[in-house]
């Protein structure tokens, strides 16, 4: 959502459109604050890593990415070798985690002279830094903003932490009925959740209090992604933090230098995410007709073989055994990365990717 030029921040503008035109969803509020093309987080200033705002698992250990390439490598093979493919990540980040699918892919010649790369990626400033890490690499990236702009090729597609960011509306159980969580204006001109009453129709059944996330948009984007592998073939990895089942609850959260802040204090400088229902997404891709399974992140990672994996890092550099195992906990342990992160799997009917073949 672009807004007009109306303040010397995404904050004025916001409020300026607020008093003009009524409250804003939390799904719109979210929207302008991650991608205003003057002022949203993503389009100006995304900020990753350690020093940055906040850190995903490419950035925690080489071997979250190195094991997704081996995984990207296999799948290919049993798709029967299918060349040329599409090789696609979306929501790239800084390019990290598609350097090291890359790194690890190097051990099948043949899987790169089939792939075609695609980054689907609508931020201009995470474009350069993708552009700058993927560099020199065995293959050079072109750019889409969707994933209709992907060519009509097999396709095995790989999204860490893309549907957190894709925007939720909110919905309140009042002693009235159901009301939509909206952003306005306090007494004071400042942003403000409300209430907006609304029909019925389509919400659970709950308690007094309760606050339900409509994820409509993240199950969209399974449609067309399980569409898209329903007509050409294919599987698609989407890695996340969230929900597998429905539930009540508001997940909504704000980062800045790695510490949740007020969503609305200062929109566009921090990220917004909202946690992702699973269940939704793959509800949506089996509706399509294709075959849809979750695991945990821990897990996962497991049966692709992050242990002896990491084994083989400490042996080979001593000095850094301990980081190693500090980061092997990290990403797989129930009480910190390994179960809060699901790994939905979308893929061709009969396929059976790695690590999902395991009944």
């Amino acid at each position: 959502m672009s807004l007009p030029s109306l303040g010397p921040s995404l904050a004025d503008r916001l409020k300026a459109q607020i008093a003009a035109t009524g409250p804003l969803s939390v799904a719109d509020y979210m929207a302008a604050c991650l991608h205003d093309p003057l002022g949203g987080y993503y389009a100006t200033r995304p900020a990753l890593g350690a020093d940055g705002d906040f850190i995903t698992a490419p950035l925690v250990s080489q071997m979250f990415g190195e094991l997704l390439g081996l995984w990207a490598v296999q799948t290919w093979r049993q798709m029967g070798f299918p060349t040329p493919f599409v090789l696609a990540e979306a929501g790239p980040g800084d390019g990290t985690l598609m350097a090291d699918i890359l790194r690890a892919a190097r051990i099948d010649p043949a899987f790169l002279a089939a792939a075609d790369l695609w980054l689907v990626e609508t931020s201009p400033p995470l474009r350069a830094a993708q552009n700058e890490r993927l560099a020199g690499g065995p293959l050079q990236p072109r750019w889409t903003g969707s994933l209709d702009g992907l060519p009509p090729e097999p396709l095995i597609l790989i999204a860490n932490e893309l549907l957190d960011c894709i925007p939720a509306r909110q919905f309140v159980r009042t002693p009235q009925g159901w009301a939509e969580r909206r952003v306005g204006l306090s007494e004071a001109g400042e942003l403000a959740f409300g209430l907006m009453p609304i029909d019925q129709t389509g919400l659970p059944d709950a308690a007094e209090g309760s606050l339900y996330e409509d994820c409509a948009a993240q199950a969209g984007f399974a449609s067309a992604l399980a569409a898209r592998i329903a007509r050409d073939g294919g599987a698609a990895l989407l890695i996340d933090y969230g929900r597998d089942a429905p539930g009540f609850g508001d997940t909504l959260q704000a980062l800045r230098a790695h510490k949740k802040v007020d969503p609305l204090k200062s929109p566009g400088k921090a990220d917004l995410t909202v946690h992702a229902d699973f269940h939704a997404v793959l509800a949506a891709a089996r509706a399509v007709g294709v075959e849809a399974d979750l695991l945990t992140q821990g897990t996962l990672l497991r049966r692709l073989g992050i242990e002896p994996r990491a084994q083989a890092l400490a042996r080979a550099r001593p000095d850094q055994a301990q980081t190693v195992e500090r980061q092997l906990r990290r990403l797989t342990r129930s009480d910190q990365m390994g179960d809060l992160f699901k790994a939905a799997c979308i893929y061709s009917p009969g396929l059976k990717p790695p690590a999902f073949e395991v009944p």
